[in-house]
């Protein structure tokens, strides 16, 4: 189903909103995007939202599977701001967003949908999981000038850091962690600041008055929290090509950077047992 505008879709298109999880897929372009769509179907999401400009097209097998929402993702305000107004409309609804070239991984996710893992993580009295967003990029810059290749894409092994949150007065936050690590963090002099954390919370339930805000948080305390107080809970990643497309498609860092390898890049299995052994997802409880 095509829907002309975001109005249109939230006059229409309630039946949609009425069961979840439901995962929002923003298309800032065409790169990897039915890529994207396709994984995010597999893992067994009640109903995928597609939001895309109208001269972008899908095939017609995943135009069949995917609900399409005509929206042009920039500024970059404009996917808050629908991510808020889907809120609004979807109380009591797990609810997932990423971009394209973004792909969700949660421990195990090869044999259990995302219902299941929302299920479990509900009955632990959680509203939200914190996912890492994992930095992936072509191994080969002179192949895939884009820094994209999922067929030959890396990550970084190590390099991963965590650092206590702080409220605007510097009281820490309890349970708040800024994390960093990647591309992001290896070519910083081209990162402004505020986009170098790699923490997200991507994961959340709807509810009333809740707010993501431009910073990926939101402006609940206990949403934005990595574990209740009891025990670690489950955490998932998105592994994301967003950064290397950002920094091969500027002017101001594509000519700096040959190569987004280095003596701790590893291929990407695609596989969530490699993200459990490199630390970089959760299981908690999940077995």
């Amino acid at each position: 189903m095509q829907y002309e505008t975001l109005d249109h879709f939230l006059k229409t298109g309630g039946a949609i909103l009425s069961k979840g999880p439901v995962a929002l897929i923003f298309a800032e372009d065409d790169i990897e995007l039915e890529g994207t769509l396709h994984h995010h179907l597999k893992l067994g999401f009640k109903s995928v939202i597609a939001f895309l400009p109208s001269e972008f097209t899908l095939d017609d097998a995943l135009s069949a599977r995917v609900h399409q929402v005509t929206l042009t993702c920039a500024p970059r305000t404009v996917v808050f701001d629908t991510v808020n107004r889907i809120m609004q409309a979807a109380q009591g609804i797990w609810i997932y967003y990423c971009y394209n070239a973004e792909y969700l991984f949660y421990p195990f996710c090869e044999t259990r949908s995302v219902g299941e893992l929302l299920a479990f993580h509900s009955e632990e009295r959680r509203q939200a999981m914190l996912t890492h967003v994992i930095d992936l990029y072509a191994n080969d810059l002179a192949t895939f000038p884009n820094g994209v290749a999922p067929d030959h894409a890396m990550l970084d092994r190590t390099g991963y850091y965590a650092h206590t949150r702080h409220d605007a007065s510097g009281k820490p936050l309890e349970r708040q962690l800024d994390m960093s690590g990647g591309l992001r963090w290896r070519f910083e002099d081209h990162i402004p600041y505020e986009r170098r954390r790699i923490d997200r919370i991507s994961l959340f339930k709807a509810k009333p008055d809740l707010m993501l805000l431009p910073d990926h948080t939101f402006n609940e305390a206990e949403y934005n929290t990595h574990a209740c107080p009891w025990h670690n809970n489950l955490t998932a990643a998105i592994c994301s090509f967003r950064a290397a497309k950002a920094l091969k498609s500027n002017a101001g860092s594509t000519f700096d950077i040959s190569d987004f390898c280095w003596s701790r890049s590893v291929p990407f299995e695609w596989d969530s047992r490699q993200l459990l052994d490199l630390g970089l997802i959760e299981p908690g409880q999940w077995f």
